[in-house]
């Protein structure tokens, strides 16, 4: 589950705001004994997510509350020294582009990407998974095609993620994988 702040109204409706903060978070859906109505208002709007992979590359980082194994395992692994606030501060210049409200994208050698980077292929968002490239649905990862062995390819997943993979971050995947 994800969080970037309160984006629906009483009447849980979606605003045209994607986001009220630069803390974009990946939470668990079960923490303690607390219980959420989805879409509580005046409280932040849950979005909900296939795995992490999809949610990192989506811009989002995990919980600092629910996830602090997780969180410090991401900071090292991407290489953030600072302040939760820093680290949202430079993943939301990695992954926003300024008052178009898209999504930035890079390009890199399709054979240097880590496990779990998602890239565009052939206009479908797939995971690099091994040798191979898994085309991604909301219900789950479909059959495994063959990874290019070259080439540039447009990465989803912003640069710090990238990163925070290459260097052992291993996200929580999805069991269709």
């Amino acid at each position: 589950m994800g969080n970037r702040g309160i984006l629906h109204d009483s009447q849980k409706r979606l605003g045209k705001a994607r986001w009220k903060h630069k803390a974009w978070i990946i939470c668990v859906l079960k923490h303690k004994d607390w219980h959420r109505e989805v879409m509580t208002p005046n409280n932040y709007t849950e979005l909900f997510f296939l795995d992490d992979a999809v949610a990192l590359s989506a811009g989002h980082r995990p919980c600092a509350l629910c996830r602090r194994e997780d969180f410090d395992a991401y900071r090292t692994a991407a290489g953030f020294n600072g302040t939760a606030k820093e680290m949202d501060d430079a993943l939301h210049a990695a992954r926003a582009v300024p008052r178009v409200f898209g999504q930035r994208r890079h390009s890199e050698q399709i054979s240097s990407l880590p496990d779990g980077t998602v890239i565009d292929h052939q206009g479908t968002a797939s995971l690099v998974f091994g040798d191979t490239l898994r085309p991604i649905t909301a219900g789950g990862y479909l059959t495994a095609i063959p990874r290019p062995r070259n080439g540039l390819c447009e990465v989803l997943t912003p640069e710090p993620s990238v990163e925070a993979l290459r260097n052992g971050f291993v996200p929580v995947m999805h069991p269709s994988l």
